[in-house]
């Protein structure tokens, strides 16, 4: 990889985890459309709980991982919401970039080995195939 890709992708991150960290706890709070066609057919009160009517969003379930360290957009125990929404995009941020960054380096291409090269040569070293070295 250039310089310049690894410039490219070190400002990728960067507006990641500025979006994540700060943008993201100006997000609206109201719902979402998904969230708003499952409340049709159902009163709701002011604090969003079904006070009456008949909709889909009656039958609805926590998620199994609701308990988790992540869940609802923020860090459990952690008691500052702007600062729970921020740490929370942060690590969401990172974990994705650590997972998509091994996993392309784990697939990355990797130069075809000439016959009678030494096996001590870097990918740096070999050069493509056709090509006068």
């Amino acid at each position: 990889m250039t310089k310049r890709s690894w410039g490219f992708v070190a400002a990728g991150l960067l507006v990641a985890l500025l979006l994540a960290g700060v943008v993201s706890n100006y997000a609206s709070s109201h719902p979402d459309g998904l969230d708003s066609s499952l409340l049709k057919g159902c009163t709701v009160n002011a604090d969003g709980e079904i006070t009456g009517g008949s909709c889909p969003a009656q039958k609805s379930q926590d998620h199994e991982l609701a308990d988790s360290p992540l869940a609802d957009y923020g860090i459990r125990g952690l008691d500052h919401e702007f600062l729970s929404t921020g740490l929370s995009g942060v690590l969401g941020v990172l974990l994705t970039f650590a997972i998509g960054g091994g996993a392309f380096w784990l697939l990355r291409r990797r130069g075809p080995v000439r016959p009678g090269a030494d096996d001590a040569a870097t990918d740096d070293d070999r050069q493509p195939a056709g090509t006068a070295g």
